[in-house]
């Protein structure tokens, strides 16, 4: 087996992508190929930002639904759900953490991020309103401001890469700040967390702090948080590393 033949040894194994607040699946598209030239089957699932309990219950929905084994990847606010989301899952084997949260149980992550010294996210977001319900009905969301994508979240990508990302970006609601996590997986499965020194949505500290306290395998890189788009090699090794662990 070689580095760039992972298929005999793990035919049954889907890598399961989850993307986090503001970004959409597209944002694995470059680890997506680099797992497919390693032989490895990949799938991104759609994460709908509506909330920490709601979002939980779609992925693992979604989770349930594959066939084999599982390594589950999450994406920023993707490591919260993929944390509340793999608890009970027997075909999760491995988690990997991209720049994101691991919370543990009772911890909501609006409190998590506030003594955050490298993050400032808080203040380049807006907010805005959705409808719930019948009639007038609706609730908060948060969308970055365009004026403020390229440095508060993907500072390391070209100004046009990052207008386009801030153009098309998915607005994630207050709840997924707001409600507390459940039973965290990574308590009782093997992790690893790619940790972006220049992380300033996350922020490098509260994503080292987390990934330090879940007993994860940090892999340390410059970055910024969307490190997957723009060194999506640093990713792929991290993810390759939690295929080798499943036995």
């Amino acid at each position: 087996m070689t580095d760039t033949d992972l298929s005999t040894s793990f035919p049954d194994i889907t890598v399961a992508l989850v993307h986090g607040a503001f970004a959409d699946s597209s944002g694995w598209n470059g680890v997506i190929e680099l797992l497919a030239a390693r032989g490895l089957r990949a799938v991104a699932i759609s994460n709908p930002l509506r909330g920490v309990a709601y979002d939980s219950d779609y992925v693992a929905s979604a989770l349930s639904q594959i066939t084999g084994r599982v390594v589950a990847v999450g994406h920023s606010y993707g490591g919260a759900v993929i944390t509340n989301a793999v608890t009970g899952l027997q075909q999760v084997k491995a988690l990997v953490y991209v720049a994101a949260f691991a919370p543990d149980e009772g911890e909501v992550l609006g409190q998590i991020t506030a003594d955050s010294k490298d993050s400032v996210l808080s203040s380049a977001l807006t907010s805005l309103s959705y409808p719930i319900g019948d009639g007038s009905l609706t609730a908060t969301e948060f969308a970055i401001k365009a004026s403020e994508f390229h440095s508060a979240f993907a500072a390391d990508l070209s100004p046009k890469q990052a207008a386009v990302m801030a153009a098309t970006q998915r607005p994630v609601a207050e709840a997924a700040f707001t409600q507390r996590s459940s039973t965290p997986a990574w308590k009782s499965l093997p992790c690893w967390a790619v940790v972006a020194t220049g992380d300033r949505a996350a922020g490098s500290d509260v994503v080292r702090r987390m990934a330090t306290r879940a007993g994860a395998k940090i892999i340390e890189a410059a970055g910024s948080h969307v490190i997957m788009i723009s060194r999506p090699e640093i990713v792929t090794g991290a993810i390759v590393d939690a295929v080798r662990s499943v036995a």
